[in-house]
């Protein structure tokens, strides 16, 4: 698993499947991937069809950076993502509750 693979299928499915998903979350999330399989995708949930897009996004209400394997390890469960917050392994610039909503949307 890699962060292209999480984002443009994982992801993207979960939408697909539960297409209300985005509406209980109503934001735009930037996620800024660092290492060898990182990049940078926007998620969009304002929309009645919530987005997964590789590449940026203007105005994100929550944007988040973190490595690449910690990223996988986050949503294989393998890492606690208060405690990925906490060490600074997960950085968060916006705002914080909808950061916290995102279990919703990455979970395995």
């Amino acid at each position: 698993m890699n962060p292209k693979i999480i984002f443009e299928e994982k992801i993207a499915r979960r939408f697909q499947e539960n297409p209300d998903l985005g509406k209980e979350i109503n934001a735009i999330y930037l996620f800024n991937i660092t290492g060898i399989e990182g990049g940078t995708w926007s998620i969009d949930c304002t929309d009645q069809k919530s987005e997964v897009k590789s590449g940026s996004t203007d105005n994100p209400h929550c944007t988040i950076t973190m490595a690449d394997k910690d990223l996988v390890n986050l949503v294989q469960g393998t890492l606690n993502p208060q405690l990925a917050f906490m060490t600074g392994k997960l950085k968060v610039k916006g705002d914080l509750g909808l950061a916290l909503k995102l279990g919703k949307i990455l979970k395995a």
